[in-house]
């Protein structure tokens, strides 16, 4: 009998067939995410959870599952897995990080460039038949080339995006980081560590690029913007919550900053009110790494980690992208 795996999302049928080779499936092939319970009601006799982003493994959910092994998660983030509470249950988790770096980058790039030269509200003022001819004034924008990037959050994907700016649009590129990048990737960057203050202070152009996590919650915040020049744009492609929307709204709409370009909201899918209303946000619905290659990337890394991290394929045991890689020294 194959081991029982539970699948909270759909997904591409390629990817289920590569799983049903090794496992009893149960699929959400609906469109509507599983509440807490419903997931938790699934993982009893499950030794697996190929998991995505709407839902969560946290310790109620450990608690269902008892029989669980292996939490694969389809995305980079992870603030939707309790990793230590999984730690110290002996469930080893995944993410898929690599696959959708320089995908994300180009989408935060454009974001940035659509709030800079407000793409979004233009196409709304011709649409909505406002264009009367042409003036040197009319949706007037910022500068991108030769103008400051601060980037907050130099992982992978920080860093992809400062290649773009440093050597395709001539950017002067400024971060802050948890820790310091080696001098070598600094250069190759053209990249300039300063302080989050400085960051804020001396940024065209803001781009958010951090995990989220306890310590990052609403890293930007009213004091934040406040440091922040009027004629700034800011860029979220991290996660909701890293933000304060609520203090971005009232910022954007006394345009106390110029434009804010939102990948990503607290709460999502559910997006403050007082973000929609506002000609100065560029808003998309989490889609950064949406390209049909990147996607396919993502849930097929999924798919393999969870199938060696259960001991089959011919990495059996050697998952390739390991959050908590101790429990496998455990074994």
């Amino acid at each position: 009998m194959k081991p029982k795996v539970l699948v909270v999302r759909k997904v591409f049928p390629q990817v289920l067939e590569r799983l049903g080779e090794y496992f009893e499936l149960e699929v959400n092939d609906t469109e509507h995410p599983w509440t807490a319970e419903e997931l938790a009601a699934r993982l009893p006799g499950k030794v697996g959870v190929y998991l995505m982003p709407t839902n969560r493994i946290d310790a109620a959910a450990l608690e269902a599952g008892t029989e669980l092994r292996v939490v694969a998660n389809m995305s980079v983030g992870f603030n939707n897995i309790d990793v230590p509470a999984c730690t110290a249950r002996g469930v080893l988790c995944t993410n898929t990080p690599d696959v959708l770096t320089e995908t994300t980058a180009d989408f935060g790039f454009a974001l940035m460039l659509a709030a800079a030269r407000r793409l979004s509200e233009s196409e709304r003022f011709l649409r909505e038949g406002r264009w009367g001819n042409w003036s040197f004034d009319v949706m007037m924008g910022r500068e991108v080339h030769r103008s400051t990037l601060g980037i907050l959050g130099m992982g992978r994907i920080g860093q992809a995006i400062a290649r773009r700016a440093a050597h395709g649009f001539d950017m002067q590129v400024l971060y802050h980081n948890r820790s310091r990048l080696p001098a070598e990737t600094e250069a190759a960057l053209k990249a300039r560590y300063v302080s989050k203050e400085e960051l804020l202070r001396e940024s065209d152009h803001l781009m958010l690029v951090v995990p989220y996590s306890a310590e990052t919650h609403h890293t930007i915040g009213a004091t934040e913007l406040a440091l922040m020049k009027r004629s700034a744009t800011l860029t979220n492609i991290a996660r909701g919550g890293v933000v304060d929307d609520a203090a971005l709204a009232e910022a954007l709409r006394e345009r106390r900053i110029a434009a804010a370009g939102l990948d990503v909201f607290e709460g999502e899918p559910h997006v403050h009110p007082a973000l929609l209303d506002l000609p100065n946000a560029v808003l998309t619905p989490h889609i950064a790494s949406a390209t049909m290659r990147t996607r396919i990337a993502m849930a097929q890394l999924a798919a393999d980690n969870l199938i060696a991290g259960l001991g089959f394929g011919p990495r059996a045991g050697q998952p390739l992208s390991p959050l908590n890689p101790e429990v496998l020294q455990r074994a």
